[in-house]
């Protein structure tokens, strides 16, 4: 059965300045524990802390630019591209470009606090 999802709820979200979490399916919105599918407006200058997450994220950038960094590399993902970061592997997000950034983040499973495991600190 097919279920409509009337509006998304706004999530307090780590990370400084503050960013905008709108999420449309995933615990909190729709009590879905498999996905969660949500809409990311970082301002320029946001970053957050390191994290380690036992769920894989996949992020569609629709404006501006996101930086994504691993151990190995860092990605700074642009409008129109994706990138996709496996279940267990350290991750940090931020947007230094000007204008910030609007992006799609999907996690499987979803996305919880308890799963995320992030660093104390954004410079760690």
């Amino acid at each position: 059965m097919a279920i409509l999802v009337p509006s998304p709820t706004r999530i307090e979200a780590p990370g400084h300045p503050p960013k905008t979490i709108e999420e449309y399916i995933g615990r909190v919105n729709s009590g879905t524990k498999d996905v969660s599918i949500a809409r990311m407006v970082s301002p320029c200058g946001w970053s957050e802390p390191g994290q380690t997450p036992e769920f894989a994220e996949y992020t569609v950038v629709l404006r501006g630019q996101l930086r994504v960094e691993t151990r190995e590399t860092v990605y700074d993902v642009a409008a129109g591209q994706a990138i996709m970061v496996p279940r267990g592997e350290w991750v940090r997000y931020s947007s230094p470009a000007a204008g910030g950034a609007e992006y799609i983040a999907v996690c499987l499973p979803a996305f919880s606090p308890d799963t995320v495991h992030r660093e104390d600190s954004p410079n760690s």
